[in-house]
This record gives C-alpha cells, sequence and structure tokens, in this order.
C-alpha cells in the first residue's frame, strides 16, 4: 500500500486576536480531521493529516471569539461523513456542514445528511487532491440536492476557473468558490483569472469565500497582499461574500499561518464595521439558516 504524504500540523499556540469579532460570527470554512481512531481516514485519500478533533476546533473557536462554524468534510475522510455530523449535533445548532458526496448516496440518505445540518456538497478540481470529478456524476448529483436547496462548494486552482467557466454559467443552485479561487496574488489583480472570478462573483447565485490568504499570498506572513484581491471582491458582491480560517490548514507549504493573525488580518480584508457584520454574520446566516432547528 502506498503510504501517504503526511500534512503539516497546524500553529497549536493560538495567539488570541487584537481584533474582536461581532456577535455571532461565523467561520464559514474550517475542518475537523478524526481524531483517525474514532474516525478513520479514508483508504483512498492524497494526504493524511495530523488529528484535529473538535475539542481542539472548540478551543480554537473560543479564543478567536467565534461563535458559529461551517465544517466542510475534507479529502481524507472520503465520503463519511460522520466526523461532522457529530460535531454538528453537539454544537447547539451554530455549526452547519458541507458534504463529501457520490453517486451511491439514496435520496434517503440525502435527507438524513440535510436533517442532521449539511447544507451543501463539495467537488475538488484540484490536481493535488485528485483533479476534476466525472462530471456527468456532477450533474446528477447537483441536480439530485437542488430539491434540499444545496449549495455546491467547487474547489479550484486559478486555471481551473478558467477551464470551467462555462461550467459557471450553466450551474442550477448556488455555488461557492473557495479560497478566492487560488489566484496568486503575485499575478496582481488583472491576472485572467481573477478578472473571470470578479464577473463570476456578479452572478446572482455565486458566493466566495475569502479565507485561505495564506494560500495566494506571494509576499507570505502577515499576508497583507491578498487584501486587495479580497476588496476587489466585495465592492462586486458583499452580500455574497463569505470569511474562513481554513483552519487546521491542510496541505500547507510555505507559512504556517497562526489563526489569531488571520481574524487580525480581517479588518484589512473587510473595511468597515458594517461590511464586517455583513461577511461574518450576516452572509453565512443567509446561506447556512443557522436559526432554523435541525431535525436530527
Amino acid at each position: 500500500m502506498t503510504k501517504m504524504p503526511m500534512c503539516r500540523a497546524p500553529d497549536w499556540a493560538i495567539r488570541k486576536p487584537s481584533f474582536v469579532v461581532p456577535s455571532k460570527a461565523c467561520d464559514a470554512h474550517c475542518h475537523i480531521f478524526g481524531p483517525n481512531d474514532k474516525y478513520p481516514y479514508a483508504t483512498e485519500r492524497s494526504y493524511t493529516p495530523p488529528d484535529a478533533p473538535l475539542e481542539k476546533f472548540q478551543k480554537l473557536q473560543s479564543t478567536l471569539g467565534l461563535e458559529r462554524a461551517v465544517l466542510v468534510n475534507a479529502s481524507c475522510h472520503g465520503t463519511d461523513n460522520s466526523v461532522i455530523l457529530d460535531a454538528i449535533s453537539q454544537s447547539d445548532g451554530q455549526y452547519r456542514g458541507v458534504a463529501n458526496i457520490d453517486d451511491s448516496f439514496s435520496d434517503e440518505e440525502l435527507r438524513r445528511l440535510n436533517d442532521g445540518g449539511i447544507r451543501g456538497a463539495r467537488f475538488n478540481f484540484v490536481k493535488h487532491l485528485g483533479g476534476a470529478p466525472d462530471m456527468g456524476i456532477f450533474h446528477s448529483i447537483v441536480n439530485r440536492i437542488k430539491p434540499l436547496g444545496w449549495h455546491v462548494v467547487l474547489h479550484f486552482d486559478a486555471a481551473d476557473l478558467l477551464q470551467f467557466d462555462t461550467l459557471l454559467d450553466s450551474l442550477p443552485v448556488p455555488f461557492v468558490i473557495d479560497h478566492m479561487g487560488r489566484v496568486p496574488t503575485g499575478g496582481g489583480l488583472d491576472q485572467p483569472a481573477f478578472r473571470l472570478l470578479l464577473e463570476a462573483a456578479q452572478r446572482k447565485n455565486c458566493w466566495v469565500k475569502i479565507c485561505g490568504a495564506e494560500r495566494i499570498s506571494t509576499m507570505g506572513p502577515p499576508f497583507t497582499d491578498a487584501a486587495p484581491f479580497a476588496q476587489a471582491l466585495l465592492k462586486v458582491s458583499e452580500d455574497r461574500i463569505l470569511w474562513g480560517t481554513d483552519w487546521p490548514h491542510p496541505n500547507i507549504t510555505r507559512s504556517m499561518p497562526n489563526d489569531g493573525d488571520l481574524v487580525d488580518l480581517i479588518p484589512l480584508l473587510i473595511p468597515g464595521q458594517d461590511l464586517q457584520r455583513k461577511v461574518l454574520v450576516d452572509n453565512p446566516d443567509r446561506l447556512y439558516n443557522f436559526g432554523l432547528k435541525l431535525s436530527r
């Protein structure tokens, strides 16, 4: 059996940020990994993360002052969504989830996921996680989740934005683009991939996460070169922009961020209290319905 590469661990010494987030602020992109002995990692996976269980995530939220979260099930857990469903069930309604699903899921299984707080399905297109999905299966799943009111989360590299731009025109459900499309800041605001992202962001069913500053930054810490990109997206679509930490930062190959520093970057990414409340509270609440009591 091929040994999967190990991810670096996050910075466990989380610094308490100076910036105070508004009440009910949401981390709209984060993961829980394992522990492997309780929630085994998938045999067919492209990486092995260090365990980053719910207890450590709860400590992270407390330190950062965040109350809500959207747990994105990572590819290392395959299509077993138990790790996020269990976390949501223990959150007193403060967490929602994005699942990994394939064409083996029955309609009843999809309804159970919905009852458990799942509100979207994620698809990886990036090469380091296996590349684009089978597009026939992708479109089938999109059509099946539409009656549930779900959205799709699309994990693209910058090159994928250019390759799959026509896909964005045809999606019949809301779609969320992760990590500002992973457009490298070194290419500038006028690079073709970012211009396309700005055009996509103006569609009424497009949402963009201004997380992953550490992934797109060319300069490195404190990742301030990501700010003009976030601000440009806000100018065209402030009602459909989300923010997240991406904790515990899987597959980071350069500078591992401290999540306290990422929170202190928020005023630069999102200038002004009104806009901060919109991105951190109102927008995720509208997409994920935190006020709705779950059935599970």
